[in-house]
């Protein structure tokens, strides 16, 4: 199974199936609610490789932690992120998210690999639910 990920927001992203290592789609509901709740929030958890210069092509990584510093007060804090899930050749999942922000980005290093790790956890604005697509059974 393999992944690639598109991020259009302040500068475009393109991470593939070299760097992404998993993909976690989020729904989110109050833990106190007694009924499906109206207060839903969406999700994507990416997680991937960060990688040294590799045959004069740039790490992408760098844009996401560039990115998750931009303030709220800065339209560009908001992007559209595609996420395509493949399994055998062939796209299985598609997720698109066009009104997505930064909750949290980490990047983690260790000495023995020598290849770092990146979480990004992006969130939909929550009034833009309705636009987001989410498909699958894709025949070929």
């Amino acid at each position: 199974m393999g992944f690639k990920v598109k991020i259009e927001a302040k500068e475009s992203v393109d991470l593939g199936i070299e760097t992404v290592t998993s993909v976690k789609f989020l729904t989110e509901t109050p833990n106190d609610s007694n009924a499906r709740s109206t207060d839903l929030g969406l999700g994507v958890e990416i997680t991937g490789k960060i990688r040294a210069n590799i045959a004069g092509i740039a790490d992408e990584t760098v844009k996401l932690a560039q990115w998750a510093l931009v303030p709220a007060e800065d339209a560009t804090c908001y992007g559209k992120v595609s996420v395509d899930v493949i399994s055998g050749g062939k796209v299985v999942r598609q997720i698109v998210m066009d009104t997505v922000y930064v909750v949290a980005y980490k990047e983690t290093f260790a000495d023995e690999t020598g290849v770092g790790t990146f979480v990004l956890t992006l969130k939909q604005k929550k009034d833009k639910n309705n636009t987001v697509e989410y498909q699958g059974g894709f025949s070929y």
